[in-house]
């Protein structure tokens, strides 16, 4: 804790003018003004690289561009006028994964044939999520030192999946009787071929109000604590399998099941209870520009 307090007194002295010296000798200005874009990163890790450089604790290795939240929101905010800022975040992703395993080739009778080539089974998973997050930003001071409030609004859409599975192996037929050749067969001669879970629902709204200091023309180090609400629900999910139909014949069958119900969640308080702003008290580094 020590080490870490010296690091960031070290990076808020780095600067060679004085904090009521808004200008660098370059003729920079330090703080933002209306019509700049801001971008927010979180801090911990370059704070990390920092310490290693001075014998700490951190590892030295260097630092990385990290998300400011668990749900890797890009954020972002736009200076309507010198002490007035639109804040926004996005994650709009699609998430594909296709799964492959070699398995034995199975005779009619469902008995695994060593000397046949082995055949693929396969599966297949496929996701999107979508988060949104907006709000407006208020800042006081005049010095490098600045303190800003505001409020934001998130929703959000995800959670939910669609996984499809396929086998090397077919249906084969030892006379009328069936015989459920794949090799994930479960409940005797069932097969799951078919799991689908329906996204959630994510809905936040905080409060929030923090501080930053310009260390050099346009990049602040900061952090801000926030409390609101959260709501978040889960999809509900079913899954289809396959199986020989009970009558006589060479046929099969499909069949759909609920397996999941879903669930809802509210809560109130800081935003460790709120799934979109990230963890309460968390420091960022903010790129002006």
């Amino acid at each position: 804790m020590k080490m870490s307090i010296l690091t960031v007194a070290i990076l808020l002295g780095a600067s060679t003018t004085y904090a009521q010296d808004l200008v660098s000798k370059k003729g920079e200005k330090y703080l933002p003004v209306a019509g700049d874009w801001a971008i927010s990163i979180d801090a911990t890790p370059l704070l990390g690289y920092v310490q290693g450089l001075f014998g700490s604790e951190g590892t030295g290795s260097g630092g990385s561009w990290s998300f400011l939240n668990g749900n890797n929101v890009i954020t972002g905010k736009y200076f309507l006028k010198d002490d007035l800022a639109i804040r926004a975040g996005i994650n709009l992703g699609f998430t594909s994964v296709t799964s492959r395993a070699y398995t034995f080739t199975l005779d009619a009778n469902g008995v695994p044939d060593i000397n046949a080539n082995l055949v693929v089974d396969e599966r297949k998973t496929s996701s999107t999520n979508l988060m949104l997050t907006g709000g407006m930003e208020w800042r006081k001071g005049a010095t490098r030192l600045q303190g800003f409030y505001g409020g934001e609004f998130g929703v959000g859409f995800g959670g939910g999946s669609n996984t499809d599975y396929t086998y090397g192996n077919a249906y084969t037929w030892n006379g009328t009787t069936g015989t459920a050749s794949q090799t994930h067969a479960v409940d005797g001669s069932t097969d799951i071929v078919n799991v689908a879970i329906k996204s959630g629902l994510m809905v936040g709204l905080r409060g929030f109000i923090g501080a930053e200091y310009f260390v050099m023309p346009k990049l602040a180090i900061g952090g801000e604590f926030g409390w609101g609400l959260g709501l978040q629900t889960t999809g509900t999910g079913t899954r289809t399998d396959t199986r020989i139909e009970p009558s006589a014949g060479q046929n099969t069958e499909q069949f759909t099941r609920e397996t999941i119900a879903g669930s809802t969640a509210f809560g109130i308080g800081t935003d460790n209870s709120n799934p979109f702003f990230g963890p309460a008290g968390s420091l960022k580094i903010t790129f002006h520009f």
